[in-house]
């Protein structure tokens, strides 16, 4: 359960990182606008709130693993809301990153 829980923790990081760094990317890029903006500085600060509900204690443990988390996301959400489309080689990477994840936080510690 606590494995489950912590990928569903980082799955909602991720929504809520990526997320509010589209939307700011938007409000900036696309000239949507201060509310946009606005929208995503406070989706970035969900994130960094859902972080810390890790069961994992260990900042830069977590961090780490995350990176490899968002990773994957960023390639889906560009997928799903910006009509990318990855290569092999995207696909590779994001893939070796989510191997990483599980190294880092889920194989058996001494």
């Amino acid at each position: 359960m606590t494995v489950l829980r912590s990928i569903l923790l980082f799955a909602a990081a991720a929504l809520a990182e990526i997320g509010g760094a589209w939307l700011v990317w938007q409000g900036v890029r696309e000239h949507r606008g201060w509310i946009w903006i606005g929208a995503g500085v406070l989706a970035l600060g969900v994130y960094g709130f859902v972080a810390t509900l890790q069961p994992n204690a260990d900042f830069g443990r977590i961090l780490a693993a995350y990176g490899g988390v968002f990773v994957a996301g960023s390639l889906l959400w560009a997928m799903a809301l910006d009509g990318f489309r990855p290569d092999r080689w995207d696909v590779t990477g994001a893939l070796l990153c989510l191997a990483g994840v599980a190294v880092i936080m889920y194989a058996p510690r001494d």
